[in-house]
C-alpha cells in the first residue's frame, strides 16, 4: 500500500501551522448543544495556525473563550454566552504511523475523517462513542467512552501525547509519563471539558484490525435482572458490549449485543478480496420542522415493541458494518430534530456495581413522570483512569434521552441525582445540561485536585463555558 493511501497530512506536526498567515475568521452565531435546549449568542472564531491561537488567548479576558468541536455535547459544555467559541477545524492533519500503530491528528479532525484513513490501512479507533461526528479535541476533553470500556478504558487511556495552548498562550507538550506536574496537567486536560486550554494536536494508539466488519452476537432478555446478569458474564468474553432497554416495559426487557472485530477469514468469499472497505453514508435526514416532535408515549411504545421484536432471540456471528454497530444514529442526519423545538436532554449516570438497583429505580421513576425514551442504553464500565474529571468508573452506566418539555421531569431528575450521589455515582459532564454545583462537588471527589492543576494551566481563567458557570467548575 503506497504512502499516499495511508497518510493524509497538511503538515507533519502542529508547529508547522505557525507559518500560516491567513486572517482570523470569526462570525456571530446562535449556538446550542445537541439537545437544543439552551441556545446562546456567541462569536465563533476559527484560527488557522498555532500562532493565531496563541495570540487569541493572550488577548483574551477572563471567562471569554471555550473550544467547540462539532457541537455533540448535549448541553452547555461547548458554549459561552456573549463570548467566543473557538473552532479548530483548520487543524485537520492526519499522520498515521503504520509501524507503531498510532496516529497523530489535529484537534479539529473528526472521528469520521479519521476512520476513512485508518480503517483501509488496517486500524480502528481505540475508543469510539456512539457518534463518529466528534473531533479529536472533543474526544479528549470529554474523555469519551464506548462499548469497550470494560476492556480498553476511555479515550484518554490511549493518548500518548498532546499539544495544548494554555491560558497564558504558551504551547505545552503534555504526556502521561513526564514530570509530576506534566502528568497532573495531562490528566487535568483529559476529561477537563476544554477548561485547561485549547488542544491543538494529539498522538494516540490504535487497534489493529484485519477487516472492517464486526462479528456480533445478539440476544433478547425478558427482564432487566436477566439482561444485567448476561452483561456481567460477557465482560470477559467480548471486547464490545451494549444493551438497549425498553424504557416503557415494567420488567425492563432488552437486547444485548456483544461483538469483536471479525477476522478476514470470517467474511464471505466475495468480501475477502477487500476486507477493509469502509464507506459509511447517511441514510436519511430528519425533517427540519416538527412542531411537537415525533416522540410521545404512543410512538415510543410502538418503536420499542418493533425494535424488541426485530432483534433475534439468539443470533451468533452476524457480520455488521462499523457504522451499523457503533454509530447507528449517524445514519439519520440531524436526528435531534425529532424531539421538536423544545429539544431534549440526555441523563447519563454511572454507579458502582453495588448500586446496580438504581438502574431499575431510574427507569421506574421516569415512567411515573410520563416521559418517553426510545434510546435507553446500558453499558458496563471497567476501572477509572487517572483523569480528575473523567466520568467512567467500575460499574454500570445508563443513558436515557428525554424530551425536555415533559412536566415535572426536572424535579424527578433532581431526586435521582440525590440517589446517585448517595451511591457514589456521578453524571457525565459531556451529556449534562442541568445538574447543580452541589451535586457535582459531591460526585467528583477529585475536583479540588483538578482545580489546582487548572490553576497552573490557566491562572486567569480565560477558558470558561456555560456549563462551568452553572456547575461551579
Amino acid at each position: 500500500m503506497g504512502t499516499d493511501h495511508v497518510v493524509h497530512s497538511l503538515v507533519a506536526c502542529a508547529l508547522c501551522f505557525q507559518a500560516v498567515t491567513l486572517p482570523l475568521s470569526s462570525q456571530t452565531q446562535i449556538l446550542s448543544g445537541w439537545g437544543r435546549t439552551m441556545p446562546v449568542q456567541a462569536k465563533v472564531v476559527q484560527p488557522a495556525s498555532v500562532q493565531q491561537v496563541q495570540e487569541l488567548v493572550r488577548q483574551a479576558s477572563p471567562a471569554s473563550l471555550i473550544a467547540r468541536g462539532l457541537g455533540r455535547s448535549y448541553g452547555d459544555a461547548a458554549q459561552l454566552d456573549g463570548a467566543s467559541a473557538v473552532e479548530m477545524g483548520a487543524f485537520d492533519q492526519i499522520n498515521l504511523d503504520l509501524v507503531k500503530g498510532s496516529v497523530t491528528a489535529g484537534a479539529g479532525v473528526s472521528l469520521s475523517q479519521l476512520l476513512r484513513v485508518i480503517v483501509p490501512a488496517g486500524f480502528f479507533l481505540p475508543v469510539t462513542p456512539g457518534t463518529r461526528n466528534v473531533t479529536i479535541g472533543g474526544a479528549i476533553a470529554a474523555d469519551v467512552h464506548g462499548k469497550n470500556h470494560h476492556v480498553d478504558g476511555s479515550f484518554g487511556n490511549h493518548v500518548q501525547r498532546l499539544l495544548l495552548v494554555d491560558g497564558s498562550g504558551e504551547l505545552r507538550e503534555l504526556t502521561p509519563s513526564g514530570s509530576v506536574d506534566e502528568i497532573e496537567q495531562f490528566w487535568a486536560t483529559v476529561g477537563g471539558m476544554g477548561l485547561t486550554g485549547l488542544i491543538v494536536e494529539a498522538t494516540f494508539s490504535l487497534i489493529p484490525i484485519s477487516s472492517s466488519l464486526i462479528s456480533v452476537n445478539t440476544a433478547r432478555y425478558q427482564n432487566l435482572d436477566e439482561l444485567m446478569a448476561a452483561m456481567v458474564a460477557s465482560d470477559s468474553n467480548y471486547r464490545y458490549s451494549v444493551a438497549w432497554i425498553d424504557s416503557l416495559d415494567a420488567k425492563g426487557r432488552g437486547v444485548l449485543s456483544c461483538g469483536d472485530h471479525a477476522i478476514a477469514e470470517q467474511l464471505p468469499t466475495s468480501q475477502q478480496a477487500d476486507p477493509l472497505v469502509y464507506d459509511p453514508k447517511p441514510l436519511a435526514s430528519a425533517p427540519t420542522f416538527l412542531p411537537g416532535g415525533l416522540l410521545n408515549k404512543l410512538t415510543v411504545r410502538a418503536f420499542n415493541e418493533a425494535w424488541f421484536r426485530k432483534a433475534p432471540k439468539h443470533r451468533l456471528g452476524e457480520l455488521q458494518t462499523i457504522g451499523a454497530y457503533f454509530h447507528p444514529l449517524d445514519g439519520v442526519q440531524d436526528w435531534n430534530r425529532i424531539y421538536g423545538p423544545a429539544g431534549f436532554l440526555q441523563y447519563q449516570f454511572v454507579v458502582p456495581d453495588n448500586a446496580a438497583h438504581l438502574v431499575l429505580y431510574t427507569l421506574e421513576a421516569l415512567r411515573k413522570v410520563g416521559t418517553s425514551s426510545f434510546l435507553t442504553v446500558l453499558k458496563r464500565f471497567g476501572p477509572s483512569n487517572p483523569g480528575h474529571l473523567s466520568f467512567p468508573m467500575q460499574g454500570w452506566t445508563l443513558a436515557v434521552d428525554l424530551p425536555a418539555a415533559v412536566p415535572g421531569l426536572f424535579e424527578v431528575l433532581d431526586h435521582l441525582d440525590e440517589h446517585i450521589a448517595a451511591a457514589n455515582g456521578r453524571l457525565y459532564l459531556a451529556k449534562d445540561s442541568r445538574q447543580s454545583a452541589t451535586i457535582l462537588r459531591r460526585t467528583y471527589p477529585r475536583l479540588e485536585e483538578w482545580q489546582k492543576a487548572r490553576e497552573k494551566l490557566d491562572p486567569s481563567k480565560v477558558f470558561c463555558s456555560d456549563m462551568a458557570i452553572r456547575t461551579g467548575l
